[in-house]
């Protein structure tokens, strides 16, 4: 992987590189802000690289979270059907568009932008996407994720590029000790797996943490009786406590600690055990097995 950040048209082609990041920065007086964990991609060979990893072919919609000032959004409008990209900042998306038809006229009217807050889109123009490729900002990175993945059933591969840690964290395993809320959740939507590391020399400004690539391919979610909300409701008291038997940590869920011992039992798991060994599938289990409301310890007192 090349780590150049010195901008070199004959290989970079209508992608951006170094001096043509920081010459769109200093032309809108854009500082990247850690408030919003901008940093932006600079070099080509990197871009591709994600593209690739991604899977996008000539078929594929694609929505991009975060553009930015477009680096990896031309790259994937080299490749893509069409791109949309959501961005929150004003100033970034006012000018984007105008950085696609410069770069890449002959695509432009494949690509469209969505002002507004990935954390609250509910709908995009045109056809729905059937991948989602980002470079998301470190600090809300999960919760993007997660929304996404769930109000775009059509996405059927995701590649996020994230800080190593929460890369490690999504695409863990149960009984790893970074296994938690994040790898739980992602995995009832899809297979999680780490697709790379990126080193923090292709970012301006340079991150002081490493980057890693996560791919998801999405699959259906565990069979049950149990509703999304029920499930990822368990999952949250399970590690809400990790250190603590799930006899323990789901005693608020179930009413009491014996109730909680009940469920698990109903549900074929060791009432001893931690969360962090639970996979989604025991997880949807549990949440099909936890006591009406009305039967719960305190339920009457509480109304």
């Amino acid at each position: 992987m090349s780590t150049s950040t010195e901008d070199s048209p004959s290989t970079e082609g209508p992608l951006l590189g170094a001096a043509d990041i920081r010459s769109l920065a200093d032309t809108l007086g854009v500082r990247p802000t850690k408030q919003r964990g901008q940093n932006f991609v600079i070099d080509g060979n990197t871009v591709r690289r994600i593209v690739r990893a991604a899977g996008v072919t000539a078929e594929d919609v694609v929505v991009e979270v975060g553009p930015g000032l477009g680096s990896l959004t031309l790259g994937l409008l080299e490749v893509a059907d069409r791109v949309t990209a959501v961005e929150i900042d004003p100033l970034l998306a006012r000018h984007l568009p105008t950085t696609i038809a410069a770069r890449m006229p002959a695509r432009a009217d494949r690509f469209a932008l969505v002002h507004g807050d990935a954390m609250e889109v509910a709908e995009l123009p045109g056809p729905p996407p059937t991948a989602l490729v980002a470079n998301l900002p470190y600090n809300v990175a999960v919760p993007v994720l997660l929304h996404m993945l769930e109000t775009f059933p059509s996405v059927e591969r995701t590649l996020v590029m994230v800080q190593s840690e929460v890369a490690d964290r999504l695409a863990a395993g149960p009984g790893s000790k970074v296994y938690g809320v994040p790898s739980v959740k992602a995995n009832w939507y899809a297979e999680v797996k780490r697709a790379g590391a990126i080193g923090r020399n292709v970012f301006w400004p340079a991150p002081n943490v490493d980057s890693g690539l996560v791919s998801l391919v999405r699959r259906e979610p565990p069979r049950t009786t149990a509703t999304r909300e029920e499930v990822f409701a368990v999952v949250d008291a399970a590690f809400a406590q990790r250190r603590k038997t799930l006899r323990a940590a789901l005693g608020d869920w179930a009413g009491s600690p014996t109730a909680a011992e009940a469920a698990l039992t109903a549900a074929g798991i060791d009432y001893r055990l931690r969360g962090e060994v639970l996979t989604v599938e025991q997880f949807a289990r549990l949440a099909e097995a936890r006591p009406p409301a009305a039967e719960r310890p305190g339920a009457a007192a509480a109304e």
